[in-house]
């Protein structure tokens, strides 16, 4: 871990975990966000253990919160770096009562992730990492071990797919790449663990053609960028995380830099998008 701040926001995004955790799997009051997806006191716990722990590390560093994003562009554009956050990622599996949410925060610096942390709160594992920085997988007791990815399948080609979300262009693209690898591998997981099981060479590729937004995304793209990875949008540029008046990504394919599929998967995703 050669970034000075790196091992604090690991110890935060534990601290946010075990803020969390009372709330699971009890009698949860669930409200409505306007653009409908879910939040919970547990978001909210989290959010604010996030906040004031980031803004005590370095208060010249702003916070983006999933659960504080009404900040205007006008004061966003002028940001150079900042932190952004989604302090309870998967709230739907977290009401369904799955282990599968994290804590996800990353530092951002003019529109690229320079690291990111993405911590599950039931079991303590924490991922973490960034480009030219490295990646890992701690679990709640004992020593951090380095992760990389995998550059040819072991068996058959495994590509990771959301449990909730999917559309028809990705179908059509698990559709095409069935005809160029054979039969494939489905590895169905939640929240931004999709990216760290890359990361962790138990997969070969997460596209995606669905919407996300910044703060699903940022945090494990460092880590899977850390751990020899990338995530592109369909045109093959890195996706970027630049100020802009609305935080939903492009569609984009994670997957590792020196897959030699690379270049096919990128164009068969660019035509079906």
């Amino acid at each position: 871990m050669s970034h000075p701040l790196l091992p604090a926001v690991v110890d935060l995004v534990r601290q946010a975990g075990a803020a969390i955790l009372p709330y699971w799997r009890s009698d949860l009051a669930v409200t409505e966000k306007a653009d409908a997806s879910p939040v919970t006191a547990a978001d909210l716990a989290a959010h604010q253990v996030l906040a004031v722990g980031l803004a005590a590390l370095d208060p010249t560093i702003p916070v983006l919160s999933e659960e504080a994003a009404d900040i205007p562009l006008s004061e966003r554009a002028g940001w150079q770096r900042w932190w952004l956050v989604d302090p309870l990622d998967g709230t739907k599996e977290f009401i369904a009562g799955s282990e599968e949410f994290t804590v996800n925060v990353a530092l951002v610096e003019d529109g690229r992730v320079v690291f990111g942390v993405v911590g599950m709160p039931v079991t303590g594992r924490c991922y973490f990492g960034g480009a030219g920085l490295g990646a890992w997988r701690a679990e709640a007791r004992g020593e951090a071990q380095a992760i990389s990815v995998r550059i040819a399948p072991d068996e058959a080609f495994t590509l990771v797919a959301s449990k909730r979300h999917s559309s028809p262009a990705q179908e059509r693209l698990l559709a095409g790449l069935g005809e160029r690898f054979g039969d494939l591998q489905l590895a169905n997981i939640g929240s931004s663990l999709k990216f760290c099981l890359l990361a962790e060479g138990a997969a070969d590729c997460y596209p995606r053609l669905a919407p996300t937004s910044q703060w699903d995304t940022a945090a494990a793209q460092g880590v899977l960028e850390g751990a020899g990875g990338e995530v592109l949008d369909l045109a093959g540029e890195p996706l970027a995380y630049e100020a802009r008046e609305g935080f939903l990504n492009p569609s984009f394919l994670a997957l590792p830099v020196a897959a030699e599929w690379r270049a096919e998967l990128i164009q068969l995703a660019r035509a079906l998008d």
